[in-house]
Order: C-alpha cells, then sequence, then structure tokens
C-alpha cells in the first residue's frame, strides 16, 4: 500500500510541474500554416490580391533605391499631389524600396488637362479624352509671318521641327538664348544644357500652369516643371531663383526663373521637353536660334 502511494504522489507532483512551466512558447511554423489552408489576415489577403496589377505595370510603379514621389509623378507625367492622393500617402517623403505606387488615376476618376490660353482668356479645364482646345486666335502672335526659304539641308533641318511642333500643337520657344552645351541622349540625358550667366532669366517655353516646384529631384537643383497643352510638360533646372508659385498659370515667354547653378557644376539651364511620360528631342520643337 505504502509503494502505491508513493507512485500516486510522484506522479502528481510531475504533472503538477507541467502546469507550471513558463519557458519560451512554441514557434510557428506559419509557412506550413499557410500551406495547411490557415486564414490569412484581411489586410495581407488584400496585398496579395493587389500584386498581380502591380507586377503587369499598367498604372503602377515599384518604388526603387533613389526614387522621390516627385522624381516617379514627373516620369509618368502625373501631379504628385494626385499620386499621392491615389496612394494614400501621409507624408509624400517617406518611399520605400519595393513599395508599389498607383502612377495613374483608379478606374472612373479620369484625370483633368488644365489649358492656359496664350495670351489673355480663361483656364479651361476637361477630361483628358476630351477633344483638344482650339488654338488661341492667331492675331495675338507678333513673330514675323513665314517665309519661304530655298532648298537645302540647313532649311530642311529647320523646317522639320516647326513642323513637328506644328502638327501637335505647340509652339514653343526658347526658355534662355545661350550655346548648347549638351544634346539630347536617353536615357543618360533627358534634355539639353544650355549655357548662360548667373541671373539670366528663365522663360517659360509655353503658356501653361506650373505644377511643380522644389529640390526634390536629386541632380537637378533648384526646378520648375510647367505642363501644357496635349500631353506636354517642360522642367527647368538649376535655376538660382524660382519665381513662381505651384499651380500658377503662366503665359509664352514670361520669365518663371533665373538661371543658377544648383546641383550643377557650371552655370547652365538643363530644359526637358516630355510628351506624356517620354522624353522627346527638345530640338525637334525648338525654332531655329
Amino acid at each position: 500500500m505504502s509503494r502505491r502511494l508513493t507512485v500516486v504522489l510522484a506522479l502528481a507532483l510531475g504533472a503538477a510541474s507541467c502546469s507550471t512551466y513558463r519557458g519560451p512558447a512554441p514557434v510557428e511554423d506559419r509557412a506550413r500554416a499557410g500551406k495547411a489552408g490557415a486564414p490569412k489576415p484581411a489586410a495581407q489577403a488584400a496585398a496579395q490580391a493587389a500584386k498581380p496589377a502591380a507586377a503587369a505595370g499598367d498604372g503602377f510603379y515599384t518604388v526603387k533605391q533613389g526614387d522621390t514621389l516627385y522624381s516617379i509623378a514627373l516620369d509618368h507625367a502625373a501631379d504628385y499631389r494626385d499620386v499621392a492622393q491615389w496612394n494614400a500617402l501621409d507624408d509624400p517623403t517617406k518611399l520605400r524600396v519595393g513599395q508599389v505606387l498607383r502612377v495613374k488615376p483608379p478606374e472612373g476618376k479620369p484625370g483633368v488637362v488644365v489649358s492656359a490660353a496664350r495670351g489673355a482668356g480663361r483656364v479651361e479645364s476637361r477630361p483628358v479624352d476630351a477633344a483638344p482646345a482650339l488654338p488661341a486666335d492667331a492675331g495675338t502672335k507678333t513673330e514675323p509671318k513665314a517665309v519661304r526659304l530655298p532648298y537645302s539641308k540647313e532649311n530642311a533641318a529647320i523646317a522639320a521641327p516647326e513642323a513637328a511642333a506644328a502638327a501637335e500643337g505647340v509652339d514653343f520657344i526658347w526658355p534662355i538664348k545661350g550655346k548648347v552645351l549638351a544634346g539630347f541622349a536617353e536615357p543618360r540625358s533627358k534634355g539639353i544644357d544650355i549655357d548662360g550667366k548667373i541671373g539670366d532669366p528663365v522663360l517659360a517655353a509655353a503658356a501653361g500652369r506650373v505644377t511643380y516646384i522644389g529640390t526634390g529631384i536629386p541632380g537637378l537643383g533648384k526646378l520648375v516643371v510647367i505642363k501644357h497643352d496635349n500631353g506636354f510638360i517642360t522642367v527647368y533646372a538649376h535655376n538660382k531663383e524660382i519665381l513662381v508659385k505651384e499651380q500658377q498659370i503662366v503665359t509664352r515667354g514670361q520669365k518663371i526663373a533665373e538661371l543658377g547653378n544648383t546641383d550643377s557644376d557650371r552655370p547652365k539651364l538643363h530644359f526637358q521637353i516630355r510628351k506624356g511620360s517620354a522624353a522627346v528631342d527638345p530640338m525637334r520643337y525648338l525654332p531655329a536660334s
């Protein structure tokens, strides 16, 4: 009887010691649990559901090292404020490498094109799919009428940019008069570099709306971005001073900045023309100097 009582007491003490053990909890194999069909959190399921669309690249972009919200918006012909709104970004300066951003309007929320009339006139707002606005009254132009030139390779080259600009409904002028230091060479250079002196006036190459000013794109210094009719965007970089504000409507030839050397090894203007998200050679659209 004494031996049986000893065994019972030993078993009872063993059970008690197991029930009061406070060591580390077992490690859960979540990957295996997921394969076994365990339910996923709603946020995780939603994120995974969004991945196929992002991978397709249709209206989405994956953040890379060195990107900023402003550079991403510029490369996708979008307003950085819209990109921030589409992605519910509380702090646009904090992006993560690998983060997937929407860079086109969600379905049912078309973008809006703001057109500035040349000279006096009202600002017109219309959906992107609407028919292009009619050009402003040609009587407001001050340039001399075109003169027919005898045929030569030089004259043919001059005519080519003018024809390209006329065909796409744009009328650009040189933002500054100076020697072209470096030409268009995508992807290394998305525009041209024009020589000048500190403080020289920088002019709007065409009428439009200022969509960005600041230093948010590495390598371009103090920057102005203007959106024009027919999906065109112009970029003016390395300025000393910026004389316009975001959302301001500017006219063709209006002084928007002073030439400088911010984020550059010499005074110059880096000038880009973009058609939608693609950088194009400004020399195709600028008149013969």
